[in-house]
């Protein structure tokens, strides 16, 4: 792996990295019921991934993302418009709530939940797509 950052800060994005992104997990768990959620803990992970580039650069950082941020977008998209199609297979109107629970395990999820993954999504995807473009330089790698 090749640093270009200084010492100190490859070995700092090496350990804050991990803890950044627990935390953004953290934070998109909790936003149901106090304040956090998807927005939040997508640009936490986004200022993670944010400081592994600054550090190791953008080819390692896409190694390590293995998915390119405009795919992340396009899943997110994805989750937004799907966390809406419950309700209306329930006959309930447009984004109401619909709420499930693993018996096994007793984790309770729900529709609001997928959508805030899909905002956490979108927000990671568009904020590392503006970072990468920005470290490249407007260079076009292929």
């Amino acid at each position: 792996m090749v640093r270009s950052g200084t010492l100190i800060l490859s070995v700092a994005a090496r350990l804050l990295m991990p803890l950044q992104l627990l935390f953004s997990v953290f934070l998109l768990l909790r936003g149901h019921d106090e304040p956090g959620g998807g927005f939040i803990a997508g640009l936490v992970a986004a200022g993670a991934f944010a400081l592994y580039m600054f550090a190791y650069g953008t080819q390692a950082t896409r190694a390590m993302l293995r998915v390119a941020p405009q795919d992340l977008i396009g899943m997110g998209l994805f989750l937004g418009v799907a966390s809406t199609l419950p309700a209306w297979w329930h006959g309930q109107p447009f984004m109401t709530a619909q709420w499930w629970t693993i018996p096994l395990i007793g984790f309770t999820f729900s529709t609001p939940l997928i959508f805030d993954i899909g905002v956490y999504l979108v927000v990671l995807g568009s904020v590392l797509t503006a970072v990468v473009g920005l470290m490249d330089g407007g260079r076009d790698d292929g």
